[in-house]
């Protein structure tokens, strides 16, 4: 059986439990009061319960059990695909359970600051010695490949996963920002991946996509249910391993660069965030309003107009992927992308709010 059958059974099955089991995590967190109030920073003006994540999460790790039992994972000669990188998908499997646990252990117990990023390291760290989640090397512009010692690497691995899982959470602001921002990324990460033959980093790309587009039926403006931070950690930090075990360990130089241009919106909101707190004299890990989302709300955009407008700025970034990994019609996508990024700013200018 082709192995796209099975990309396509992950995603599927992923995308139709989460609609499933979505109502139910909500009835319960209504029926225990698991809501998150209303607040300053916040956009919403009636309690939501914020265990989205729940659903997220058991969806898209049942349908990676389903394709692993049906033999998603093994090739037509009975072998496991990549094996070399067996022990990495397991990594990223355990390490996003981890990750969700913490998430899910923050949205029941509100954790401080400090116990969250020393968690988040120690799990990273983990998954680093143990998973083989590694980041190698480094391309230098114009240049070469740079090999990292063990030391280097580890500091380079740690920035990535928790910073790439922060900055998820983070995003995580207005209804459907970061599931559509996350299920658009693991899509574009789908396609690359298979394109650059890493087939099982691949699948776990399509749970992905298929858990959080998904879920968008009930976190889309007005939303029903928030993913919590149970749900952003681990679409934060699977997005980052799987961009390390399918693409950086690649051995080309436009491979490494890959998953850096996919999450590029993310990436760059989180630091520009960070760097205009330090600026101002602020922790950069005191909350507040300087977010790409919320300059976009305070500029007169809509909430749904702010959402759209940051989804098709992913999908741009997106298509440059695309472009870059060398799939065919990629400068085509470009030029698409381009395009309706365009004409969706020029509505969203033409419509923002007086």
């Amino acid at each position: 059986m082709p192995h796209y059958f099975f990309h396509l059974l992950a995603f599927g099955l992923a995308c139709a439990v989460v609609l499933i089991a979505t109502p139910i995590v909500r009835q319960i967190g209504l029926t225990r009061g698991l809501v998150d109030q209303p607040g300053a920073r916040k956009v919403h003006a009636q309690p939501m319960v914020r265990l989205g994540g729940v659903s997220i999460f058991i969806g898209s790790t049942l349908a990676l059990i389903t394709v692993w039992k049906f033999g998603g994972f093994i090739d037509a000669q009975g072998q496991i695909l990549n094996p070399r990188a067996e022990y990495e998908i397991w990594g990223v499997t355990i390490g996003g359970l981890l990750f969700f646990c913490i998430g899910l252990a923050d949205d029941l117990f509100n954790l401080s600051a400090i116990v969250r990023l020393l968690l988040q390291t120690s799990i990273a760290s983990l998954v680093w010695a143990i998973g083989g989640v590694q980041v190698n090397v480094l391309s230098v512009p114009f240049g070469d490949m740079l090999e990292l010692s063990e030391p280097v690497s580890w500091i380079v691995t740690i920035l990535w996963l928790v910073g790439m899982t922060n900055a998820i959470n983070w995003i995580d602001g207005l209804d459907g920002l970061a599931a559509g921002v996350s299920g658009i990324a693991a899509t574009i990460m789908l396609f690359v991946c298979l394109f650059a033959d890493r087939p099982a980093a691949a699948l776990i790309a399509a749970a992905l996509a298929g858990g959080t587009l998904g879920f968008l039926r009930y976190n889309f403006n007005p939303a029903q249910i928030f993913m919590g931070d149970g749900g952003s950690y681990y679409l934060g930090f699977t997005l980052a391993a799987v961009g390390i075990v399918g693409l950086i360990k690649s051995s080309t130089v436009t491979a490494v660069l890959l998953p850096y241009v996919i999450l590029a919106v993310p990436i760059v909101d989180m630091s520009a965030v960070i760097i205009d707190r330090l600026r101002s004299g602020n922790s950069p890990f005191i909350a507040d309003k300087r977010h790409l989302h919320h300059r976009l709300l305070s500029a007169g955009l809509s909430h749904r107009s702010t959402v759209l407008f940051i989804y098709c700025l992913t999908l741009w970034v997106g298509s440059l992927a695309l472009a870059f990994a060398g799939i065919p019609s990629g400068l085509a996508y470009v030029i698409a992308t381009t395009l309706l990024l365009v004409y969706t700013g020029f509505l969203c200018w033409r419509r923002r709010e007086n």
